[in-house]
Protein backbone atom coordinates (compact mmCIF):
# COMPACT_ATOMS: atom_id res chain seq x y z
CA UNK A 1 0.00 0.00 0.00
CA UNK A 2 1.43 3.35 -1.04
CA UNK A 3 1.71 6.21 1.41
CA UNK A 4 -1.09 8.77 1.11
CA UNK A 5 0.31 12.30 1.20
CA UNK A 6 -1.60 15.21 2.67
CA UNK A 7 -0.95 18.25 0.48
CA UNK A 8 -1.78 21.95 0.64
CA UNK A 9 -1.71 24.37 -2.29
CA UNK A 10 -0.70 28.02 -1.85
CA UNK A 11 -2.01 30.16 -4.71
CA UNK A 12 -5.01 29.11 -6.78
CA UNK A 13 -4.69 31.01 -10.04
CA UNK A 14 -4.16 29.26 -13.37
CA UNK A 15 -1.13 27.21 -12.32
CA UNK A 16 -2.43 26.41 -8.84
CA UNK A 17 -5.52 24.78 -10.32
CA UNK A 18 -3.29 22.78 -12.69
CA UNK A 19 -1.36 21.49 -9.67
CA UNK A 20 -4.55 20.42 -7.89
CA UNK A 21 -5.99 18.62 -10.90
CA UNK A 22 -2.67 16.93 -11.72
CA UNK A 23 -1.94 15.76 -8.18
CA UNK A 24 -5.26 13.95 -8.06
CA UNK A 25 -4.20 11.83 -11.04
CA UNK A 26 -1.37 10.26 -9.03
CA UNK A 27 -3.74 8.27 -6.83
CA UNK A 28 -1.86 8.67 -3.54
CA UNK A 29 -2.18 12.43 -3.07
CA UNK A 30 -4.95 13.96 -0.97
CA UNK A 31 -5.24 17.71 -1.60
CA UNK A 32 -6.68 18.57 1.78
CA UNK A 33 -6.43 22.37 1.75
CA UNK A 34 -5.64 25.48 -0.24
CA UNK A 35 -4.61 28.98 0.76
CA UNK A 36 -5.14 32.16 -1.19
CA UNK A 37 -5.78 35.80 -0.31
CA UNK A 38 -8.35 35.99 -3.08
CA UNK A 39 -11.34 33.70 -3.68
CA UNK A 40 -10.10 30.90 -1.43
CA UNK A 41 -13.58 29.69 -0.52
CA UNK A 42 -14.89 29.91 -4.09
CA UNK A 43 -11.93 27.97 -5.47
CA UNK A 44 -12.12 25.32 -2.76
CA UNK A 45 -15.80 24.79 -3.50
CA UNK A 46 -15.19 24.73 -7.26
CA UNK A 47 -12.44 22.11 -6.99
CA UNK A 48 -13.90 20.21 -4.02
CA UNK A 49 -10.98 20.91 -1.69
CA UNK A 50 -12.14 20.30 1.92
CA UNK A 51 -10.41 23.20 3.69
CA UNK A 52 -9.46 26.72 2.67
CA UNK A 53 -7.48 29.55 4.24
CA UNK A 54 -6.54 33.12 3.44
CA UNK A 55 -3.25 32.70 5.32
CA UNK A 56 -0.82 29.91 4.32
CA UNK A 57 0.71 29.91 7.81
CA UNK A 58 -2.60 28.95 9.37
CA UNK A 59 -3.01 26.19 6.80
CA UNK A 60 0.45 24.77 7.58
CA UNK A 61 -0.13 25.10 11.35
CA UNK A 62 -3.49 23.34 11.34
CA UNK A 63 -3.57 20.78 8.52
CA UNK A 64 -0.70 18.34 9.32
CA UNK A 65 0.63 18.52 5.77
CA UNK A 66 3.28 16.35 4.17
CA UNK A 67 3.93 18.85 1.37
CA UNK A 68 3.10 22.32 0.15
CA UNK A 69 2.94 23.43 -3.48
CA UNK A 70 3.84 27.11 -3.99
CA UNK A 71 1.95 28.65 -6.92
CA UNK A 72 2.09 32.34 -5.96
CA UNK A 73 3.96 35.41 -7.27
CA UNK A 74 7.75 35.08 -7.21
CA UNK A 75 8.33 37.54 -4.36
CA UNK A 76 6.32 35.35 -1.95
CA UNK A 77 8.11 32.04 -2.59
CA UNK A 78 10.90 32.51 -0.05
CA UNK A 79 8.71 33.23 2.98
CA UNK A 80 6.28 30.40 2.19
CA UNK A 81 9.01 27.83 1.53
CA UNK A 82 11.01 28.71 4.64
CA UNK A 83 7.91 28.60 6.87
CA UNK A 84 6.93 25.20 5.46
CA UNK A 85 10.43 23.75 5.84
CA UNK A 86 10.72 25.11 9.39
CA UNK A 87 7.50 23.21 10.18
CA UNK A 88 8.66 19.89 8.70
CA UNK A 89 6.76 20.21 5.42
CA UNK A 90 8.27 19.29 2.04
CA UNK A 91 8.08 21.93 -0.70
CA UNK A 92 7.44 21.91 -4.43
CA UNK A 93 7.57 25.43 -5.89
CA UNK A 94 6.93 27.01 -9.23
CA UNK A 95 9.91 28.81 -10.76
CA UNK A 96 11.79 30.98 -10.19
CA UNK A 97 12.37 29.73 -6.66
CA UNK A 98 12.57 33.31 -5.32
CA UNK A 99 13.67 36.83 -6.36
CA UNK A 100 17.18 37.04 -4.91
CA UNK A 101 20.27 34.83 -5.01
CA UNK A 102 20.79 35.36 -1.27
CA UNK A 103 17.32 34.02 -0.46
CA UNK A 104 17.77 31.12 -2.88
CA UNK A 105 20.97 30.09 -1.10
CA UNK A 106 19.13 30.18 2.23
CA UNK A 107 16.45 27.90 0.80
CA UNK A 108 19.06 25.40 -0.41
CA UNK A 109 20.73 25.47 3.02
CA UNK A 110 17.40 24.95 4.79
CA UNK A 111 16.61 21.84 2.72
CA UNK A 112 20.03 20.39 3.56
CA UNK A 113 19.53 21.21 7.25
CA UNK A 114 16.07 19.63 7.48
CA UNK A 115 16.54 16.68 5.11
CA UNK A 116 13.22 17.55 3.49
CA UNK A 117 12.51 17.69 -0.24
CA UNK A 118 12.77 21.02 -2.02
CA UNK A 119 11.74 20.77 -5.67
CA UNK A 120 11.21 23.22 -8.53
CA UNK A 121 8.62 22.45 -11.21
CA UNK A 122 10.80 22.42 -14.34
CA UNK A 123 8.32 20.02 -15.89
CA UNK A 124 9.68 20.16 -19.46
CA UNK A 125 12.23 17.51 -18.44
CA UNK A 126 9.35 15.06 -18.22
CA UNK A 127 7.86 15.04 -21.70
CA UNK A 128 8.58 11.54 -23.02
CA UNK A 129 10.49 12.84 -26.05
CA UNK A 130 12.63 15.41 -24.22
CA UNK A 131 13.60 12.63 -21.83
CA UNK A 132 14.19 10.32 -24.82
CA UNK A 133 16.52 12.88 -26.40
CA UNK A 134 18.50 13.25 -23.17
CA UNK A 135 19.19 9.53 -23.29
CA UNK A 136 20.10 9.59 -26.99
CA UNK A 137 22.68 12.28 -26.22
CA UNK A 138 24.05 10.28 -23.30
CA UNK A 139 24.38 7.24 -25.58
CA UNK A 140 26.35 9.27 -28.15
CA UNK A 141 23.69 8.74 -30.82
CA UNK A 142 23.96 12.26 -32.27
CA UNK A 143 27.64 12.64 -31.40
CA UNK A 144 29.21 15.27 -29.19
CA UNK A 145 26.94 18.34 -29.08
CA UNK A 146 28.56 21.53 -30.40
CA UNK A 147 25.47 23.70 -31.01
CA UNK A 148 22.41 24.38 -28.83
CA UNK A 149 19.81 26.85 -30.08
CA UNK A 150 16.10 27.60 -30.02
CA UNK A 151 13.41 29.81 -28.55
CA UNK A 152 10.50 30.08 -26.15
CA UNK A 153 7.78 32.44 -27.35
CA UNK A 154 4.32 33.47 -26.14
CA UNK A 155 1.80 36.15 -27.09
CA UNK A 156 -0.28 36.71 -23.96
CA UNK A 157 1.33 40.12 -23.24
CA UNK A 158 1.26 41.47 -26.80
CA UNK A 159 -1.21 44.31 -26.27
CA UNK A 160 -0.65 47.34 -24.04
CA UNK A 161 -3.88 46.43 -22.22
CA UNK A 162 -2.46 43.00 -21.27
CA UNK A 163 -1.39 43.08 -17.64
CA UNK A 164 -0.02 40.72 -15.00
CA UNK A 165 1.90 40.99 -11.74
CA UNK A 166 4.82 39.48 -13.69
CA UNK A 167 5.33 42.81 -15.45
CA UNK A 168 6.60 44.47 -12.27
CA UNK A 169 10.15 43.78 -11.07
CA UNK A 170 8.88 44.30 -7.52
CA UNK A 171 6.86 41.09 -7.83
CA UNK A 172 8.79 39.08 -10.41
CA UNK A 173 12.43 40.08 -9.82
CA UNK A 174 14.92 41.79 -12.11
CA UNK A 175 13.92 39.81 -15.19
CA UNK A 176 10.53 38.75 -16.44
CA UNK A 177 10.82 36.89 -19.74
CA UNK A 178 14.13 35.33 -18.70
CA UNK A 179 12.93 34.23 -15.24
CA UNK A 180 9.44 33.22 -16.36
CA UNK A 181 10.10 31.27 -19.56
CA UNK A 182 13.81 31.56 -20.38
CA UNK A 183 14.58 29.60 -17.21
CA UNK A 184 12.45 26.72 -18.52
CA UNK A 185 14.36 26.66 -21.82
CA UNK A 186 17.77 26.87 -20.16
CA UNK A 187 16.95 24.11 -17.67
CA UNK A 188 15.67 21.91 -20.49
CA UNK A 189 18.67 22.29 -22.79
CA UNK A 190 21.12 21.76 -19.93
CA UNK A 191 19.16 18.65 -18.94
CA UNK A 192 19.02 17.23 -22.47
CA UNK A 193 22.58 18.09 -23.50
CA UNK A 194 24.26 17.27 -20.21
CA UNK A 195 26.14 20.58 -20.47
CA UNK A 196 26.07 23.61 -18.17
CA UNK A 197 25.91 27.22 -19.35
CA UNK A 198 29.22 28.93 -18.52
CA UNK A 199 28.81 32.40 -20.07
CA UNK A 200 26.02 34.58 -21.50
CA UNK A 201 25.61 37.66 -23.68
CA UNK A 202 22.14 39.23 -23.70
CA UNK A 203 20.12 42.03 -25.25
CA UNK A 204 16.62 42.96 -23.97
CA UNK A 205 13.79 45.04 -25.40
CA UNK A 206 10.44 46.25 -24.07
CA UNK A 207 7.83 47.08 -26.68
CA UNK A 208 5.40 48.72 -24.24
CA UNK A 209 7.25 51.12 -21.95
CA UNK A 210 3.88 51.94 -20.39
CA UNK A 211 0.92 49.59 -20.07
CA UNK A 212 -2.70 50.01 -19.11
CA UNK A 213 -3.31 48.21 -15.83
CA UNK A 214 -6.90 47.24 -14.93
CA UNK A 215 -8.10 48.70 -11.65
CA UNK A 216 -9.04 45.21 -10.44
CA UNK A 217 -7.27 41.88 -10.01
CA UNK A 218 -6.78 39.99 -13.28
CA UNK A 219 -5.70 36.36 -13.48
CA UNK A 220 -2.84 35.26 -15.76
CA UNK A 221 -3.88 34.62 -19.38
CA UNK A 222 -7.21 36.37 -18.80
CA UNK A 223 -9.03 37.72 -21.88
CA UNK A 224 -11.41 39.87 -19.85
CA UNK A 225 -12.17 43.25 -21.49
CA UNK A 226 -12.50 46.63 -19.76
CA UNK A 227 -13.61 50.17 -20.59
CA UNK A 228 -10.96 52.93 -20.96
CA UNK A 229 -11.85 54.38 -17.58
CA UNK A 230 -11.13 51.01 -15.93
CA UNK A 231 -7.38 51.29 -16.66
CA UNK A 232 -4.49 53.25 -15.20
CA UNK A 233 -1.18 53.84 -16.98
CA UNK A 234 1.83 52.19 -15.31
CA UNK A 235 5.52 52.20 -16.37
CA UNK A 236 7.07 48.83 -17.21
CA UNK A 237 10.54 47.94 -15.92
CA UNK A 238 10.87 44.36 -17.21
CA UNK A 239 11.67 42.96 -20.66
CA UNK A 240 9.22 41.72 -23.31
CA UNK A 241 11.98 40.19 -25.47
CA UNK A 242 15.42 38.76 -24.78
CA UNK A 243 18.05 37.56 -27.23
CA UNK A 244 20.79 35.55 -25.54
CA UNK A 245 24.00 33.87 -26.71
CA UNK A 246 25.44 31.04 -24.64
CA UNK A 247 28.70 29.22 -24.06
CA UNK A 248 28.51 25.70 -22.60
CA UNK A 249 30.82 23.64 -20.43
CA UNK A 250 31.99 21.36 -23.28
CA UNK A 251 32.77 24.30 -25.58
CA UNK A 252 29.42 24.21 -27.38
CA UNK A 253 27.92 27.55 -28.48
CA UNK A 254 24.28 28.51 -28.64
CA UNK A 255 21.63 31.18 -28.85
CA UNK A 256 17.97 31.63 -28.00
CA UNK A 257 15.14 34.15 -28.33
CA UNK A 258 12.59 34.53 -25.55
CA UNK A 259 9.44 36.63 -25.85
CA UNK A 260 5.93 37.05 -24.48
CA UNK A 261 4.76 39.31 -27.31
CA UNK A 262 4.90 37.17 -30.49
CA UNK A 263 1.40 36.94 -31.98
CA UNK A 264 0.12 33.42 -32.55
CA UNK A 265 2.58 31.79 -30.16
CA UNK A 266 0.68 30.66 -27.09
CA UNK A 267 3.40 28.41 -25.70
CA UNK A 268 6.09 27.54 -28.23
CA UNK A 269 9.33 25.95 -27.01
CA UNK A 270 11.82 25.02 -29.73
CA UNK A 271 15.16 23.25 -29.27
CA UNK A 272 17.77 22.28 -31.88
CA UNK A 273 20.86 20.32 -30.86
CA UNK A 274 23.70 20.00 -33.37
CA UNK A 275 25.96 16.96 -32.94
CA UNK A 276 28.94 15.68 -34.93
CA UNK A 277 26.84 12.72 -36.16
CA UNK A 278 23.28 14.03 -36.29
CA UNK A 279 21.03 16.89 -35.19
CA UNK A 280 17.90 16.66 -33.06
CA UNK A 281 14.83 18.90 -32.88
CA UNK A 282 12.00 19.07 -30.36
CA UNK A 283 9.02 21.46 -30.46
CA UNK A 284 6.51 21.78 -27.62
CA UNK A 285 3.63 22.36 -30.03
CA UNK A 286 4.27 18.82 -31.29
CA UNK A 287 5.61 17.52 -28.02
CA UNK A 288 5.05 13.83 -28.76
CA UNK A 289 7.44 13.94 -31.72
CA UNK A 290 11.19 14.18 -32.21
CA UNK A 291 13.13 14.83 -35.40
CA UNK A 292 16.64 13.50 -36.06
CA UNK A 293 18.57 15.16 -38.89
CA UNK A 294 21.07 13.22 -41.05
CA UNK A 295 23.67 14.53 -43.48
CA UNK A 296 23.47 11.56 -45.88
CA UNK A 297 19.95 10.30 -45.39
CA UNK A 298 16.34 11.21 -44.77
CA UNK A 299 15.27 12.99 -41.62
CA UNK A 300 14.13 10.54 -38.97
CA UNK A 301 10.71 11.10 -37.42
CA UNK A 302 10.13 9.54 -34.00
CA UNK A 303 6.71 9.42 -32.35
CA UNK A 304 6.19 8.80 -28.65
CA UNK A 305 5.13 5.29 -27.76
CA UNK A 306 6.11 2.34 -25.56
CA UNK A 307 7.84 0.63 -28.50
CA UNK A 308 9.70 3.74 -29.72
CA UNK A 309 10.85 5.31 -26.48
CA UNK A 310 14.34 4.89 -25.06
CA UNK A 311 14.38 2.16 -22.36
CA UNK A 312 15.53 4.65 -19.72
CA UNK A 313 12.57 6.90 -20.58
CA UNK A 314 9.96 4.13 -20.62
CA UNK A 315 8.53 5.14 -17.25
CA UNK A 316 7.65 8.58 -18.70
CA UNK A 317 5.14 7.01 -21.15
CA UNK A 318 1.65 6.32 -19.80
CA UNK A 319 -0.36 5.73 -22.99
CA UNK A 320 0.04 3.78 -26.26
CA UNK A 321 1.34 5.15 -29.56
CA UNK A 322 -1.05 7.75 -31.00
CA UNK A 323 -2.39 8.78 -27.59
CA UNK A 324 -0.96 12.22 -26.92
CA UNK A 325 0.75 13.17 -23.66
CA UNK A 326 1.21 16.87 -23.06
CA UNK A 327 1.47 19.70 -20.54
CA UNK A 328 -0.36 18.19 -17.57
CA UNK A 329 1.16 14.77 -18.25
CA UNK A 330 4.63 16.30 -17.88
CA UNK A 331 3.48 17.80 -14.56
CA UNK A 332 2.22 14.38 -13.48
CA UNK A 333 5.53 12.68 -14.25
CA UNK A 334 7.44 15.39 -12.41
CA UNK A 335 5.18 15.27 -9.35
CA UNK A 336 5.32 11.46 -9.31
CA UNK A 337 9.10 11.53 -8.94
CA UNK A 338 9.03 14.28 -6.31
CA UNK A 339 6.65 12.29 -4.10
CA UNK A 340 8.60 9.09 -4.71
CA UNK A 341 11.66 10.86 -3.28
CA UNK A 342 9.65 11.95 -0.22
CA UNK A 343 8.78 8.32 0.44
CA UNK A 344 12.18 6.82 -0.45
CA UNK A 345 15.17 8.96 0.50
CA UNK A 346 17.44 6.74 -1.63
CA UNK A 347 15.45 7.40 -4.81
CA UNK A 348 17.38 9.47 -7.36
CA UNK A 349 14.81 11.26 -9.52
CA UNK A 350 15.32 13.56 -12.48
CA UNK A 351 13.25 16.44 -11.10
CA UNK A 352 14.81 19.84 -10.46
CA UNK A 353 15.94 20.40 -6.88
CA UNK A 354 16.39 23.68 -5.03
CA UNK A 355 20.05 23.51 -6.06
CA UNK A 356 18.92 23.42 -9.70
CA UNK A 357 16.60 26.32 -8.97
CA UNK A 358 19.49 28.31 -7.50
CA UNK A 359 21.57 27.58 -10.61
CA UNK A 360 18.81 28.90 -12.89
CA UNK A 361 18.44 32.01 -10.72
CA UNK A 362 22.15 32.69 -11.06
CA UNK A 363 21.82 32.33 -14.83
CA UNK A 364 18.91 34.80 -14.85
CA UNK A 365 20.89 37.33 -12.80
CA UNK A 366 23.94 37.00 -15.05
CA UNK A 367 21.78 37.47 -18.14
CA UNK A 368 20.30 40.60 -16.55
CA UNK A 369 23.83 41.82 -15.81
CA UNK A 370 24.94 41.06 -19.36
CA UNK A 371 22.08 43.10 -20.82
CA UNK A 372 22.97 46.04 -18.59
CA UNK A 373 26.66 45.89 -19.50
CA UNK A 374 26.05 44.83 -23.12
CA UNK A 375 28.89 42.32 -22.93
CA UNK A 376 29.66 38.67 -22.20
CA UNK A 377 29.36 37.66 -18.53
CA UNK A 378 30.75 34.46 -17.03
CA UNK A 379 28.72 32.25 -14.72
CA UNK A 380 30.23 31.92 -11.25
CA UNK A 381 28.39 29.91 -8.63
Amino acid sequence: MRKIFRVGIVGTGFIGKVHIETLRRLGNIDVVALADKFMAQETAEELNVPAYFEDYKTMIDEMQLDAVHICTPNNTHFDIAMYALDHGVNVLSEKPMTTSIEDARKMVAKVKETGLVGAINFHNRFYPMTNHLKNLVEDGYIGDVFSISGSYTQDWLLYETDYSWRLSSKDSGNTRVIADIGSHWMDLVEFMSGQKITAVCADFSTIHKTRKKPKKTVLAFSTEKFSPEDYEDVPIDTEDNASVMFRFSNGAKGSAFFSQVIAGKSVAIDVLLGGYKKSAEWHSEECNNLWIGNRDGAKEFLEKGPATIHPRSADKVAYPLGHLEGFTDAFKQCFKEVYHSMEDKNFQGQYATFEDGLHEMILCEKIFESNQKQQWVGIEE
